[in-house]
């Protein structure tokens, strides 16, 4: 089964960018279908951003037009672009594969809800005002 670690968190103020990725191991990405979601203290897990095998994306309003969702299969490596952050945004990020034929909305549907698939044990971000 595939090994999912995230990397790129940190602190950054409101209006600022980070760039997360998450690098997957044990099992060739190619053929899952990657996302990301999120949880803050005290608030429901969110779906953030999602991209098929094939390539289709989906995002959650709150991040459509900041976030931008990428995948390098050579390099086995899924990656979040974040600009424009906001406070609301301060969650551990976490990344998710699953398999199967989906569309985008429903694969970060299922990841969102943890049914099934495999994600790693997440990266903190945190913006300030």
């Amino acid at each position: 089964q595939p090994r999912l670690a995230e990397s790129g968190g940190g602190s950054v103020q409101s209006g600022g960018s980070l760039r997360l990725s998450c690098l997957v191991s044990e099992y060739p990405m190619s053929g899952y279908n990657m996302g990301w979601f999120r949880q803050a203290p005290g608030k429901e897990r969110e779906g953030v951003a999602a991209i098929t095998n094939e390539g289709s994306t989906t995002y959650a309003d709150s991040v459509k037009d900041r976030f931008t969702i990428t995948r390098d299969n050579d390099k086995n490596t899924l990656s979040l672009q974040m600009n424009r952050l906001q406070t609301d945004d301060t969650a551990t990020y976490r990344c998710a594969a699953i398999w199967g034929r989906l569309t985008a909305d429903r694969a970060l549907e299922m990841m969102t809800r943890g049914d099934s698939g495999y994600w790693g044990r997440g990266t903190q971000v945190t913006v300030s005002s």
